[in-house]
């Protein structure tokens, strides 16, 4: 069957049967009222400011010790897995990104 791309196309908005004015304000006005059931105090736990005192908190992490096939980057001293070994200078370890 051949199609006319020139042709106007029908879109779903057409589809759709068209409300009156009122009945769109009146969802519009639905949608709109409601109370926010969120307490302002709640939200602002979650929230941390920068410089905040966190000196009362705890931190519950696991902390695990270096493994056999891991090592300490001499330049950013964090601990990378054997893969991501890039040289060693001196018997020190050099990470790819450090060595880049």
């Amino acid at each position: 069957m051949a199609t006319d791309y020139d042709a106007p196309r029908r879109g779903e908005a057409e589809d759709l049967p068209e409300d009156s004015l009122e009945e769109l304000k009146a969802k519009r006005n639905d949608a709109q009222s409601g109370s926010v059931d969120t307490d302002e105090g709640e939200i602002a736990d979650n929230f941390e400011l920068p410089g905040a005192d966190l000196s009362g908190e705890e931190m519950t992490v696991k902390v695990l010790p270096k493994q056999a096939d891991e090592f300490t980057c001499s330049s950013c001293f964090l601990v990378h897995h054997r893969n991501r070994l890039a040289e060693e200078r001196n018997g020190k370890y050099v990470c790819r990104d450090c060595a880049a």
